[in-house]
């Protein structure tokens, strides 16, 4: 099992920014999920393909590994059985590999402490690179959810000041990067930051950590601390927050006014406030589902049955022999062409470029994003409008 800092580096931008979160989350499990799983399958994948490509058979053998050690390199993903995930992970090794050309060292999967300037601080930095007089840090972002930065990014800098305490009397360096990878988003950022910045930066974790120590450390709600944070179904802090958002603008909560009528400020606060209230919201069904799914008592609530789709028995050739006796040919629908990444995968990574020129990625749908965000504005024509109103 995965050893984990009370004051961690991936919820830096939660005890950073509410200190009071930390005693909060105190005795509440683990909050765990099929897509938490997913990431630490591709995280395995990646090191992997790492350590294959950077280190002696002799390291990949006693990580059990003896059977890829004739590999050099990250090829072997060709061989795995989910070959979406293996081409998703091989935009973050391919990338990594093209940084490690020529590098004076490369970590994979590499224990880090910044405890100097945080009390127990550690993490597990999915690979360090040094490069002449700059240190890397790149990190490998599987989900989906939502899309991260490097700049200023809490996490990437804690694992780059463990990273140079743990080099700087080895190599001389005074830049370091660092490097988010998304390849299910299609999403990577890079962000560089002097070393006398970055340990500028340290003071303010320092104290940061520190205040996570007080028995009356005080909570702060926001949308990004609040968005992971085990204990938001319980916090008073977040409700007294949402609610004071709500009222501050909307004074009546049972007569609520149409859209079309609200001033440009009601609809900002609104759509300002969405996702923190819809993820307090969905903490506390969770909460209250959980105690009902343990044989608890909620007043006014209780379990039924949900919506489920028809589905064959789990008979395939007794239901194909059937349906092919009632209804001969019309058992089976029409043949229709696979998709671009099945076609790819079929053909394999060396003949995968003979459709590249069949393939495009059409734009995505006009999405709304508060002004903050790094992705530039599109310019909408008439056409567009149209568009996305046919859809």
């Amino acid at each position: 099992m995965t050893a984990h800092a009370k004051l961690g580096a991936s919820n830096a931008h939660r005890w950073m920014v509410c200190p009071g979160s930390v005693s909060a989350e105190d005795g509440l499990p683990d909050q765990t999920s099929a897509f938490a799983q997913e990431g630490t399958d591709a995280h395995e994948l990646a090191e992997q393909a790492l350590r294959m490509a950077h280190l002696p058979p002799d390291h990949v053998e006693k990580r059990d590994w003896g059977k890829y050690a004739d590999i050099k390199s990250n090829e072997y993903l060709d061989l795995l059985e989910d070959q979406a995930m293996a081409d998703y992970v091989r935009v973050y090794t391919d990338y990594v590999n093209r940084l490690a050309v020529d590098c004076d060292t490369i970590d994979i999967e590499q224990r880090v402490s910044y405890a100097d300037w945080v009390p127990g601080g550690f993490g597990t930095a999915d690979a360090i690179i040094v490069k002449g007089d700059t240190l890397h840090v790149c990190d490998l972002k599987y989900g989906m959810g939502v899309r991260v930065d490097a700049e200023d990014n809490p996490q990437g800098m804690l694992y780059a000041l463990g990273a140079w305490a743990a080099t700087e009397l080895v190599y001389d360096v005074d830049t370091v990067k660092i490097h988010i990878i998304q390849p299910r988003l299609d999403h990577i950022s890079e962000w560089e930051i002097s070393v006398d910045a970055l340990l500028r930066w340290a003071e303010l974790a320092k104290q940061c950590a520190e205040a996570t120590q007080d028995e009356n450390a005080v909570r702060v709600p926001g949308e990004k601390q609040c968005r992971f944070c085990k204990a938001k179904a319980s916090c008073k802090a977040l409700a007294d927050y949402t609610e004071s958002i709500i009222m501050a603008d909307f004074d009546d909560l049972e007569n609520m006014p149409k859209a079309n009528t609200l001033t440009d400020d009601q609809m900002r606060v609104a759509l300002e406030a969405k996702p923190l209230i819809e993820g307090w919201l969905s903490a506390i069904e969770a909460q209250v589902r959980d105690r009902l799914q343990s044989g608890g008592d909620f007043p006014g609530y209780k379990l039924v049955e949900g919506r489920s789709l028809r589905q064959w028995v789990d008979d395939p050739d007794t239901v194909e022999t059937t349906l092919t006796d009632l209804l001969d040919q019309h058992a089976f629908v029409e043949p229709k062409l696979v998709s671009p990444s099945q076609a790819e995968k079929l053909l394999g990574k060396k003949n995968k470029s003979l459709i590249a020129d069949l393939i495009v990625k059409p734009s995505g749908k006009p999405t709304l994003a508060p002004i903050s965000d790094k992705r530039p504005a599109i310019n909408l024509t008439d056409d567009d409008f149209d568009a996305c109103a046919d859809e």
